[in-house]
């Protein structure tokens, strides 16, 4: 009699032989022969996936209740998952309770669902109509739970119906995005949501009112918890809810109202694109029809919208961008032909005619394929392919994660997850269902192309001197290439030259493969033809070549650049103008990118800009995907800052918006680490509580020192950061696993540090100095802010007030960074002894010029811009005396944390006459002028002994004027 793998392809038939008597000790139990299964169907679903099999090993008492209740041979559908929660709800008598029952449900859920397809069962409309029916009962069931819950401890919400105009109750409505709202989910997928409700009012008959908004934030973070927290049950679903207005920093729940207004007017291109699959999943599905009826025009515009066109080529340049830095040519969702592509033609038709053509305002993409060919906008054969590829790239997707119940779309590199996805999918081998695949990527690539051609590339191709080429082969004589060299302005053709023989002969060259040595042959003569049309051409080559050397194995730049003459132009110009710039570039290729555009290169986007961009692009990686998150965010720093450079270089930037530029792409990015750190402490612990039992909204705050506090921020500045909460210390979080409020933040503040400053493959993001806090390195690294106000009114020294006049909250909650503003303010408006203070400046001024200035045997050659006399730190330690013994009579000088700023208000209150602060101003903008010039050639801030020699007598005088008078 043959084993019941033997019918299995190698390896796999091993595999499962090695693993049998593990699942089955002592051998197939009687319940599994009752439910009608054999064992070969036992050994084929174990050789498909190792979810399966685990599940099989060790919760065999969840799978053979699953089987009682229903056969395998049953399909899956939204009444038989209803039912079956309704025997798991029995149990429920606590919130605990409902997030185990929940979790419990999952597991034999997911076991089910991945049964059914893994083993040819269940095809692929089956698959996503159970998956999202299962989403929908586990959102619908936490929350018809919990709102009881919240009413009996808040009392119930009530306002003005949105169908009958009169005043009721009110309940949730939950919108589920993307492929759920599309009903068309994904068998290992986190879900999106949005809460709503409908408007105004204040709860009633709780034991205490809260206004309504407050109560669905509190409903919305429970009904999370439920369904995300990580507990000894594992989790039901990751649920994102970034896709809500203004992202991770916007409320959690909105009246129907507010977000009408939001779409209204500042709803972004992308946010139409999310909105056509948006779909009332749980709560109040009659008030959620009249939401998603008065949100349709912003969705579908009347006319045909072909600006639909160049918004989803943008979100496609961007993916491209994210597919080239993490190399994810071989994921079957982002990368050339895959899913996205098709969602991209189908929604672009949506967004287009929708408007006009009401078959098309549907979700689910298979129908809308089908109304495109009826409403003949493509053509049956298009249709016909984009399908077929669409069902088979589905279908393959659910493969790869059935193996292991895990969210992926990654082809798998090893020999036995190779073979497992041929036999789910149904070939004899894993190269014919490459094969089959790749011939699908093709045909929906060559469609995508036609029907959403990305921006025209600008014809590569010039007419090059052959010289060039063969200066770069050496097919000429040294002495004719260095007459070459010169011809063309490179001023120092030797150097060159040999430049160009070491990385030609170099060890990387010699051994590169035929494509990219041909690539390589290609775009030497090109780049070196670029070079002669700036100023110092053999300067630039060094300079240039640093990055060539880092993309040798990477010839995929190459050709960006020998397609896109105007990217190669920007590059020789920007590495001509910058040493800096240049070393950016090739420590990390990826910013190439940002050359495609010359526009948006010297054009940065402001700080409003600069949160939606980062918010689009955060929004495909999940929050607890930390390596991740950290790796996007360092891409997005070093992208916004060469726009800085290269803007001020251009003379698009003055110095004083360069500083605002640089600040605002700190301030965006910690919003978001506080956010990420936030929500994974939340999924572990649950959220940290005020004194009255309520949840905390982060209530946290980063306070910025130094330059991020003053707005002067540099290329290379670090962040002097202080940590404040406002919880109640005495208090526990309210997760399945509480830690005290204190360990909470503790913890968070590790975090945020970690984020910054960790060393990844592409760097720190930021380096991070905690030393300001009260108490310094032996302080806790997060203050309370009842702790902070005290420390600052007892026992902080003078330097410390002087430092918190350059301080402002810059991430954060708005309350707690409220409550620190009214605290600064009332801290540097204390009344102080001028002549006490007065010395207390001089001494910490001459302390710090001993230890950081120019030693007085070198004073005359060399000049420390910021250090020594006469240099910035006079400067600001000038207006930080004059803040702290001028601001309790002149209360106006707090507003502002930058010298600049607080120049001119010291001026306009009289304490100084305008001619000095207007004088002081123009000093320090020019000193930190140079500094910033200075910084993106790679030079320090000391200058020869005699540079700035009035404006260096002037700073004395007033030094001498204010602080010796």
């Amino acid at each position: 009699m043959s084993e019941p793998w033997s019918s299995l392809p190698e390896p796999l038939s091993a595999e499962v032989a090695d693993a049998w008597g593990h699942v089955f000790p002592d051998g197939v139990p009687a319940w599994i022969r009752d439910a009608g299964l054999k064992e070969s169907d036992l050994a084929g679903a174990m050789a498909r996936s190792l979810f399966l099999r685990e599940t099989l090993q060790r919760h065999s008492e969840l799978v053979e209740q699953a089987l009682a209740a229903r056969p395998l041979t049953e399909p899956t559908t939204g009444d038989s998952l209803r039912q079956r929660w309704q025997q798991y709800l029995e149990d429920v008598s606590d919130e605990a309770g409902l997030h185990r029952a929940l979790r419990q449900f999952r597991r034999e859920s997911q076991f089910r669902m991945i049964w059914r397809d893994v083993t040819g069962l269940a095809d692929y409309h089956e698959t996503v109509a159970a998956a999202s029916d299962f989403a929908d009962t586990c959102i619908q069931a936490a929350l018809d739970w919990l709102y009881p819950q919240v009413c009996e401890q808040y009392g119930t919400p009530y306002g003005i119906d949105p169908g009958t105009g009169e005043e009721a109750p009110q309940q949730m409505v939950v919108l589920g995005m993307g492929k759920l709202g599309g009903h068309e989910l994904n068998i290992s997928s986190d879900i999106d949501l949005i809460f709503a409700f409908p408007g105004k009012g204040e709860t009633r008959g709780g034991r205490r009112s809260l206004d309504n908004q407050q109560f669905f934030i509190r409903l919305g973070q429970k009904l999370i918890q439920a369904l995300d927290q990580i507990t000894a049950d594992g989790f039901v679903f990751r649920v994102d809810m970034r896709l809500r207005p203004y992202g991770q920093s916007g409320a959690l729940a909105l009246s129907f109202a507010a977000l009408e207004t939001y779409y209204q007017d500042q709803g972004r291109e992308w946010e139409r694109y999310a909105m056509v699959k948006a779909r009332v999943v749980a709560g109040d599905q009659q008030a959620g029809r009249v939401l998603m009826e008065s949100l349709r025009p912003f969705v579908y515009r009347k006319y045909i919208d072909f600006s639909a066109f160049e918004s989803l080529r943008s979100m496609k340049a961007m993916i491209n961008r994210e597919v080239r830095r993490k190399g994810l040519e071989n994921n079957i969702k982002l990368g050339s032909g895959g899913i996205r592509e098709i969602e991209f033609v189908v929604q672009a038709f949506q967004l287009i005619r929708g408007g006009r053509d009401r078959e098309l305002q549907q979700r689910e993409l298979l129908a809308i394929l089908g109304e495109l060919e009826a409403l003949e906008l493509l053509p049956s054969m298009v249709v016909r392919e984009l399908r077929d590829a669409y069902i088979f790239l589905r279908n393959l997707e659910h493969a790869l994660q059935g193996m292991e119940d895990k969210q992926t779309q990654l082809l798998p590199e090893d020999e036995l997850s190779q073979a497992r996805v041929a036999l789910i999918m149904g070939f004899d081998s894993w190269q014919a269902c490459l094969d089959t695949l790749n011939e699908h990527r093709d045909r929906v690539a060559r469609h995508f192309a036609d029907i959403i051609a990305l921006e025209d590339e600008e014809d590569g191709t010039t007419d090059l001197d052959e010289s060039w080429q063969e200066l770069w082969l050496a097919e000429i004589e040294e002495e004719d290439a260095l007459s070459w060299l010169a011809e063309q302005g490179f001023e120092d053709p030797q150097a060159s030259l040999a430049s160009l023989k070491e990385l030609r002969e170099s060890r990387t060259v010699q051994v590169m493969q035929s494509q990219g040595r041909q690539r390589l042959n290609q775009f030497m003569p090109v780049l070196l033809e670029a070079l002669s049309h700036v100023g110092q051409p053999s300067e630039t080559l060094e300079r240039v070549l640093q990055l060539v050397e880092a993309i040798l194995r990477r010839t995929a730049y190459m050709v960006l650049l020998l397609e896109n003459p105007g990217a190669r132009k920007q590059l020789v110009w920007l590495c001509s103008e910058s040493p800096w710039i240049a070393r950016q570039l090739a420590e990390t290729p990826l910013l190439l990118d940002e050359l495609l555009n010359a526009e948006n290169l010297y054009h940065p986007p402001a700080k409003a800009e600069l949160e939606d961009d980062l918010r689009q692009q955060m929004l495909r990686i999940p929050f607890e995907d930390l390596e991740e998150q950290m790796e996007s965010l360092r891409h997005f720093k070093k992208a916004h800052i060469l726009r800085v450079a290269a803007s001020e270089l251009h003379g698009t930037l003055p110095l004083m918006k360069v500083s605002d530029y640089l600040t605002w792409i700190a301030e965006v990015v910690l919003d978001h680490v506080v956010d990420v750190a936030f929500a994974n402490l939340v999924s572990r612990h649950g959220y940290p509580r005020r004194g009255d039992g309520s949840a905390c909204d982060t209530d946290f705050a980063i306070i910025g020192y130094g330059k991020l506090g003053g707005l002067e921020l540099g290329y290379t500045s670090d962040l002097d950061l202080v940590f404040i909460h406002d919880a109640d210390p005495e208090q526990a979080t309210d997760g399945d696993k509480p830690i005290d409020n204190a360990v909470f933040y503790t913890r968070l503040g590790q975090r945020i540090v970690h984020i910054l400053s960790t060393q990844t493959p592409s760097g720190q993001l930021y380096e991070v100095d905690m030393r300001l806090r009260p108490s310094g390195n032996s302080g806790l690294l997060v203050s309370t802010m009842t702790a902070f106000d005290k420390y600052q009114r007892n026992d902080a020294w003078t330097w410390e007030h002087q430092a918190l006049a350059r301080a402002r909250g810059v991430a954060g909650c708005e309350p707690t960074l409220e409550k620190f503003e009214a605290l600064r303010h009332e801290i540097l408006c204390q009344q102080r002894d001028p002549e006490k203070l007065r010395t207390e400046v001089v001494n910490m001024r001459e302390k710090m010029r001993a230890s950081l200035g120019t030693p007085e045997a070198r004073q005359g050659e060399v000049f420390h811009i910021k250090h020594d006399t006469g240099g910035l730190i006079d400067i600001e330690f000038l207006v930080q005396y004059l803040m702290l013994s001028q601001s309790h009579a002149h209360p106006e000088l707090t507003q502002w944390s930058d010298n600049i700023r607080q120049l001119e208000e010291l001026g306009r209150a009289g304490v100084l006459p305008v001619e000095d602060t207007e004088k002081l101003r123009e000093t320090f903008i020019t000193l930190r002028s140079t500094i910033h010039r200075r910084a993106l050639q790679n030079l320090n801030s000391q200058v020869v002994g005699d540079a700035f020699p009035d404006e260096r007598e002037y700073v004395r005088k007033m030094w001498q004027k204010v602080m010796n008078g």
